[in-house]
């Protein structure tokens, strides 16, 4: 296969990768976008392979790998439940980060092994030398970064924002200290002791940064973490000089930063803020009973919440991540379809932030074959609230907090919200009277039209469809 052959090839999976990616904008189309998007993977991943640059004795090696990946991606894919999908997706992020680590400094060690050889000229050039260097840096604080996410969503540590004295200060001193350990390497790449203590340093930089970040603002994290590994891979592209990965990587990046963005305008906050302003501590909460302050809140049964919800006409199922706790997807569907069957319309509320990362809900539902037409997103339902019968709260909290829009103290004040407390009434299903991830109280449901369904989602589901076939 000639060069030229090769780049079309690439051009081809690029092509395949952008209208996948534009696919992915739609629940209705996503399932369409994986597939095309993975199938220019599976070109690109060919095409390299029989490229005659890559080294035939190294085959079984590569197919070694490609093989134990494969099988312990399926394996993942096939294991991991919907509410540890959050978390898998911060740890492929930290691997694709790490990867591009990595193939960064095997090429460096590759060029100055030839360098060393008698007469060979210089190949660390300044440009190669620059995409080494940021590719280590950015690769090493995506894996690092990444893995303190992880372990923050598998509960694996607390996720309340760690800080301590002098930290911001700290963490731009080491920040600096990696940024000039690279510009040093770019004009003297042959030293393997400070090209180490990079990687050290950029793996502490990772780590740093993301602690200082609570569970409430993960799914920003998420996001952002995604961005970096796209462009810790477009830059080892320029390392190996392979137009598909820059390609990819780019794409990868663009979109990752532009659903950051959307991410902070969900919340009505700057990108600066999620970083630097240690959100999520946890502030004071009352009981189930309400005790704090002496507020009471009004409980329902099953057989009263199966009356309003089954003589209703418009119902709206606003899902936050206590529904993927409770993997309560499946009867939600199931009670939808009840609904239905009686004669009421029934729509479900997504908010851009609900869950532990980006479109969480909609994976969610998706799974249980909830019809894609039904699915709103946070603009397009907000309108239809006013004139609901009912609003099914499903294990959602700061999404829905009305001190977001009444409470100028209160740190949600101004994020966008689900505006449940405008129909005529509010059903909320909870375990308990807990916080979200902003460890605030929610007003919501202090509020005279919200009755609470205190239980596990998927018990209290089930009693619902029980309820709602007797009638």
């Amino acid at each position: 296969m000639t060069e030229g052959l090769v780049n079309l090839s690439y051009l081809a999976a690029a092509v395949l990768f952008i209208a996948g990616l534009k696919r992915l904008r739609s629940p209705a189309t996503a399932r369409r976008g994986n597939f095309a998007a993975a199938g220019g993977m599976l070109l690109a991943v060919v095409v390299t392979l029989i490229d005659p640059l890559v080294n035939r004795e190294d085959l079984p090696l590569i197919f070694g790998g490609i093989v134990l990946g494969s099988v312990i991606g399926i394996y993942l894919a096939r294991t991991t439940k919907m509410t540890s999908m959050p978390q898998m997706v911060a740890l492929l992020n930290g691997f694709g980060g790490g990867a591009s680590a990595l193939v960064a400094a095997g090429e460096l060690t590759r060029l100055l092994a030839q360098e060393s050889t008698p007469g060979s000229e210089a190949l660390v050039s300044t440009e190669v030398g620059i995409a080494i260097q940021l590719s280590t840096l950015i690769g090493g604080i995506t894996f690092a970064g990444s893995a303190i996410a992880f372990a923050r969503l598998q509960e694996l540590m607390s996720g309340r924002p760690l800080t301590y004295a002098m930290q911001k200060p700290g963490n731009l001193l080491l920040l600096l200290v990696v940024i000039a350990l690279a510009t040093y390497l770019i004009v003297a790449p042959d030293n393997p002791g400070l090209f180490l203590l990079l990687v050290l340093a950029s793996l502490a930089v990772g780590a740093l940064f993301v602690l200082p970040i609570g569970g409430a603002d993960m799914p920003v994290v998420i996001s952002l973490l995604n961005s970096f590994s796209g462009v810790a891979a477009a830059f080892t592209g320029f390392v190996i000089s392979n137009y598909c990965l820059i390609i990819s990587g780019a794409l990868v990046g663009a979109a990752g930063l532009i659903l950051t963005q959307i991410m902070c305008k969900a919340m009505n906050r700057s990108l600066a803020n999620v970083l630097f302003g240690a959100f999520g501590a946890v502030h004071k909460t009352g009981g189930k009973d309400g005790a704090q302050e002496e507020r009471s809140v009004r409980e329902i049964s099953a057989e009263d919440s199966a009356l309003i919800l089954g003589y209703a006409r418009l119902v709206i199922v606003a899902p936050g991540y206590g529904l993927a706790v409770a993997q309560a997807q499946h009867q939600v569907r199931e009670f939808a379809d009840l609904l239905e069957e009686r004669g009421v319309e029934v729509k479900y509320a997504i908010h851009p932030v609900a869950g532990r990362m980006p479109g969480h809900m909609n994976v969610l539902l998706a799974e249980a074959n909830v019809p894609y037409p039904q699915l709103y997103d946070m603009d397009s339902i907000n309108p239809e609230f006013q004139r609901a019968d009912a609003v099914m709260v499903i294990g959602a909290n700061d999404v829905v907090n009305p001190a977001a829009h009444s409470d100028p103290s209160s740190p949600i004040y101004g994020m966008p919200i689900l505006d449940v407390d405008k129909a005529a009434t509010v059903i909320v299903l909870k375990r308990s009277m807990n916080p979200g991830f902003a460890g605030i109280e929610n007003e919501l449901f202090y509020n005279s039209k919200t009755q609470m369904l205190f239980g596990d989602a998927k018990a209290s589901l089930s009693k619902l469809i029980e309820q709602v076939k007797a009638l």
